[in-house]
């Protein structure tokens, strides 16, 4: 048995590897850095020498981190990127979208109130030409009291005109409409249904309708009042020539008459 085996070892524990490899390295460096300055103190008038330090050895776990680290980084940045990019052509989208929307509104806008002109130009002309054609053949017509007819399409002053002459001679009745009989609102009403155009039923409402216009400046088809309007007492329709067509009263009936037989208050225009 051996004089020593009673003594417990003094043996130190195995270091890793890498813990090895780096103390090497700094302990390398230390000496280096030991030799160098020797030199220097023993030989003052030699050139200096340059010396490469060793650094530390990093281990291969560490190395594998940094890796792994800049790797994600650049994926982060490039998610960054193509995101932002994303974003920017999702706003250009809907900018363009909602140009495209507000132009084709004003392009159907502009389209709608252009052909709501031409209609209402077209109506003026018709209405124009047939006024024309009844002045025309009124100014002809005789001063008697009678009935006169002009060729006139259904739905123009002249069809009213030509209606009112033709119940010349009917009785007047209180509250009727025709077609026997009429008062002066109901043949006022039914004349106006011959334009296609719905009046109120009594004198008041009917002067209300319309734009009012000068005595001086009737036109056939033009309602004539007498009271105030919106409030008027009695009826007419103006037919041309200086006169007018009503249902006057119970002794007279439908009368074709000049304006200087009885004045009216005013005058509204409907057609």
């Amino acid at each position: 048995m051996s004089h020593t085996a009673h003594i417990p070892s003094h043996r130190k524990p195995r270091r890793s590897a890498s813990k090895l490899a780096v103390r090497a390295g700094v302990a390398g460096g230390v000496l280096s850095t030991l030799a160098m300055a020797g030199t220097a103190s023993a030989s003052p008038a030699a050139e200096p020498v340059t010396e490469t330090l060793e650094m530390p050895v990093l281990n291969l776990d560490l190395a594998a981190e940094v890796s792994s680290a800049v790797t994600t980084a650049a994926d982060n940045t490039r998610a960054a990127a193509v995101n932002g990019e994303l974003q920017a052509e999702e706003e250009s989208a809907r900018s363009g979208a909602a140009a495209e929307a507000k132009q084709a509104k004003e392009a159907a806008e502009k389209k709608a109130k252009e052909e709501a002109d031409r209609k209402a130009e077209a109506e003026r002309a018709t209405r124009n030409a047939a006024r024309t054609t009844l002045q025309s053949a009124s100014a002809s017509a005789s001063d008697e009291q009678g009935v006169g007819t002009v060729t006139a399409p259904k739905g123009s002053a002249a069809a009213i005109v030509n209606f009112v002459r033709a119940q010349v001679g009917k009785a007047y009745v209180s509250g009727a409409t025709g077609p026997s009989a009429y008062d002066c609102s109901g043949l006022v009403q039914a004349a106006y249904r011959q334009a296609g155009i719905s009046l109120p039923r009594v004198s008041q409402d009917q002067s209300a309708e319309g734009t009012s216009v000068s005595l001086s400046a009737l036109q056939p088809g033009d309602v004539l009042y007498w009271g105030s309007r919106g409030s008027a007492y009695h009826v007419a329709i103006y037919v041309g020539g200086g006169k007018f067509v009503g249902a006057q009263n119970p002794s007279t009936g439908i009368v074709e008459r000049s304006l200087s037989y009885d004045r009216p208050t005013g005058a509204v225009r409907i057609l």
